[in-house]
């Protein structure tokens, strides 16, 4: 069956590397989430990821905690570079090749994000991992899957979670949620559904950019949301 998408971007919380350890990345999680990635690749589509940082640092929590929140923000972003070197370094040894390109200055470390360079890398099959966020304080990794999706011609953004879609409640709270197959960004943003957080959802609504959240802790969900079965929750224009 051929792919549904020739192009996608993921997103990956950093909370997803951690597994079941209570911080920092977990080498079998991390793993087997490349095992997913290389699944698609597989298929001929090109991937960029967005990747997070919470498993190591999360700026709202340092600035809850009477950090000044751009200082905040901005550690944070250090910390999804530090996971993007770990998901390229997980690649190498699955035998994927891949770039990390950061928001922030660091070449020493990774090179700059420049979206020419990244094109170029997608279309030579390469997985691209989009680090730093956006590179400014105050915008979560949510917009950069966002921003980056829409810069690099992304058919859809993937968002991978915890929970294999989106609830009407949270069904770890509440056993009679039910999921979502399909949902319209309108709703999506009027019910407050989290599905991201408004200004990702309002960008990716204006670029007419869907977005599917999946579970990436469900083996194969990823390649069945990329061939276009019923998996996850669709959220379109």
């Amino acid at each position: 069956m051929p792919a549904a998408y020739k192009r996608i971007l993921l997103k990956l919380s950093g909370e997803a590397l951690m597994g079941d350890d209570a911080y920092g990345i977990n080498r079998d999680t991390i793993s087997r989430i490349v095992e997913e990635v290389a699944s698609v690749v597989a298929l001929g589509v090109e991937v960029g990821v967005v990747i997070g940082g919470g498993n190591i640092f999360r700026g709202m929590a340092g600035a809850s905690a009477g950090m000044e929140r751009a200082t905040a923000d901005y550690m944070g972003m250090l910390a999804t570079v530090m996971n993007g070197m770990a998901l390229q370094d997980a690649m190498r040894h699955a035998g994927l090749e891949s770039r990390v390109q950061s928001a922030l200055n660091i070449e020493q470390v990774i090179e700059p994000y420049i979206r020419g360079k990244a094109m170029r890398y997608l279309e030579e099959g390469k997985v691209v991992v989009f680090a730093a966020g956006t590179g400014n304080p105050f915008f979560t990794t949510d917009t950069a899957a966002a921003l980056r999706g829409a810069e690099i011609g992304a058919e859809i953004v993937l968002k991978a979670t915890k929970v294999d879609g989106v609830y009407t409640a949270d069904p770890m709270l509440d056993k009679t949620a039910t999921r979502y197959a399909k949902v319209s960004f309108d709703e999506a943003i009027n019910r407050n559904l989290k599905v991201m957080d408004a200004t990702a959802l309002a960008l990716c609504r204006d670029q007419k950019l869907p977005i599917n959240v999946f579970s990436i802790f469900k083996p194969g969900a990823l390649k069945r949301v990329v061939l276009g079965e019923d998996e996850g929750t669709m959220v379109y224009c």
